[in-house]
């Protein structure tokens, strides 16, 4: 099954499992909701990368708002944001970029950065991205071996941004509980636990995906910028600056820096009008949803010392001989 004639039918074919009351199919060894899946094969058959093109890619809740709003910020540096936007609010004789007017003022990151198999081709019909100026900037959620074979041979860019697993799993299952009443209550977390360490997730296994991109980013490390959001959080500036130089976009001076850093905070973010009140038109979620703690070690609060203890040894288990390491 790999083209855009996916039926619903084809459905029946899959393996199914729930997550979170949610059935997911597995296909090709990952397993997707079915219109992510649907999107998918129509991404695959449709999308013809260009050597420009950047995309950026995550397993689920290992920070990839904030991934999009630094890949967006830094691509609008050097006054494009004001261009952009067409206003400024401010003056002042230092030209000061915070006084420019933010897009991100206006709209959640997604609307910037959409994700090809959530946002972009699950429209219908989808928009025609080939007549979008470049350099195009999207966001995927899908495994390496699932994404477009013009991607893979192109000379475009991916950026890939992972978490330790504990907070990963912590941060889902906040992020889904959304999704229920308050007469259901929160989802057992030991149940997704266990589907979690089982690769049932949406986009899972996780271990899987982040080892497919890892690999890859070995290979080929002009092309695949691999990120870790531990080390995003412990060192902002080192790791932004790396990230701006493989877009090709150096900044240059620090004042560039610190100012995309204050930009895309959490902090900041959170507390825009936008992002306190607004509606996501495509999961159907309080943009509220996509900014809670981003604390490195918050998994401490919900899970048990015994499920620590086992996630740890699967992680041990499943990166042995592989030279990555994700603090657990």
């Amino acid at each position: 099954m790999d083209s855009s004639d996916f039926t619903e039918s084809m459905l029946d074919q899959l393996p199914m499992e729930r997550f979170w009351d949610i059935p997911l199919y597995q296909w090709d060894g990952f397993w997707y909701r079915s219109y992510h899946l649907q999107a998918t094969m129509a991404l695959r058959s449709q999308y013809i990368a260009r050597d420009d093109d950047i995309i950026l890619a995550s397993p689920m809740k290992t920070g990839t708002t904030w991934l999009k709003a630094l890949c967006f910020s830094i691509l609008q540096k050097d006054g494009n944001a004001a261009r952009l936007n067409g206003e400024t609010v401010g003056k002042t004789e230092e030209d000061d970029p915070r006084h420019i007017r933010d897009p991100l003022v206006d709209n959640h990151p997604a609307v910037y950065v959409q994700t090809l198999e959530v946002q972009v081709f699950t429209a219908k019909p989808p928009p025609d991205v080939s007549a979008m100026e470049s350099p195009r900037l999207f966001h995927t959620h899908l495994p390496y071996t699932a994404l477009p074979d013009s991607i893979k041979t192109s000379n475009c860019k991916l950026v890939y941004i992972t978490r330790n697993p504990k907070d990963t799993l912590v941060s889902m299952w906040h992020f889904f509980n959304k999704l229920r009443t308050p007469e259901q209550g929160p989802y057992p977390f030991e149940q997704a636990f266990e589907s979690f360490i089982n690769g049932v997730s949406h986009f899972g296994p996780f271990f899987d995906h982040v080892l497919q991109y890892w690999n890859q980013s070995l290979k080929s490390p002009n092309k695949i910028l691999f990120l870790k959001y531990e080390d995003l959080k412990k060192d902002p500036k080192g790791e932004v600056k790396k990230l701006a130089s493989f877009l090709g976009k150096p900044f240059n001076n620090e004042k560039e820096v610190e100012d995309v850093i204050w930009r895309c905070s959490l902090e900041r973010l959170k507390n825009l009008e936008v992002n306190k009140n607004g509606i996501d038109p495509w999961v159907g979620m309080q943009n509220s949803a996509f900014f809670r703690s981003g604390i490195v070690g918050d998994w401490k609060n919900i899970m048990s010392k015994e499920l620590s203890e086992r996630l740890d040894q699967i992680t041990r288990q499943k990166f042995k001989d592989s030279g990555l390491h994700l603090e657990i």
